[in-house]
């Protein structure tokens, strides 16, 4: 099933194409925004920048109950293969753990983090969410539910198999790679990812377009 994809392109011909791929469940609501911006800054620096759905996400038809992260590399793979000319696929925070299998000339990731922190917070947030409505629910509980039931976690029914993956998936190695941080070691900037509310950071966003661009000068992409 074909999924949206948000594009942007620039004024003429594009340098090379950017795949960002945002951050997992609500964490890419928090950061599309800037994003976003990122992307326009892109395209007018010469660069086209796509977005894709993830089956499961966002205006996708695809019930994310059904979903594991293979099923979303996958997705991202076959994204990557309609793209002509040099692609760099850029990953923040839990999208970097489904861009290894898209072929690409260069990959950039910011803030990586491995999958069983990002499981930890979402249940987390299930067990506090418990506690505000009467209800008893501890880490250790929704680990062992998650072995053979779908559960609810931030909002997102996820099934075993993606409960399961997230537990024991890491970032790949991929090559060239640029990786960096967010503050005073890379881009400047607040954790979006971390706040209640979708927000935006327009500093950030031209800070992280500038950085893909350098990077792909230095790969001599462009």
């Amino acid at each position: 099933m074909s999924e949206h994809i948000l594009r942007i392109d620039p004024a003429g011909a594009a340098r090379a194409t950017i795949l960002i791929v945002p951050p997992l469940f609500e964490e890419a609501n928090r950061t599309r925004r800037t994003l976003v911006l990122a992307m326009r800054a892109l395209a007018a620096d010469g660069f086209a920048a796509l977005i894709p759905d993830l089956p499961g996400q966002n205006e996708s038809l695809v019930p994310l109950v059904e979903i594991d992260l293979a099923r979303w590399q996958d997705a991202l793979a076959e994204v990557a293969a309609t793209i002509d000319g040099p692609l760099i696929v850029a990953s923040m925070r839990g999208g970097a753990l489904i861009d290894h299998r898209a072929e690409a000339a260069a990959w950039w990731r910011l803030a990586p983090v491995g999958g069983a922190s990002l499981l930890r917070t979402l249940m987390r947030a299930r067990v506090s969410a418990d506690r505000e409505a009467g209800r008893t629910s501890s880490l250790e509980v929704l680990q062992e539910q998650a072995q053979t039931a779908s559960l609810l976690l931030a909002g997102n029914l996820l099934s075993p198999a993606m409960v399961a993956g997230l537990g024991t998936s890491e970032t790949q190695a991929v090559a060239p790679l640029r990786s960096i941080g967010l503050g005073t070691d890379g881009i400047a900037g607040t954790p979006l990812w971390l706040r209640a509310e979708p927000g935006e950071d327009s500093a950030m966003a031209a800070a992280i377009a500038a950085d893909i661009a350098a990077w792909s000068t230095t790969c001599g992409i462009s």
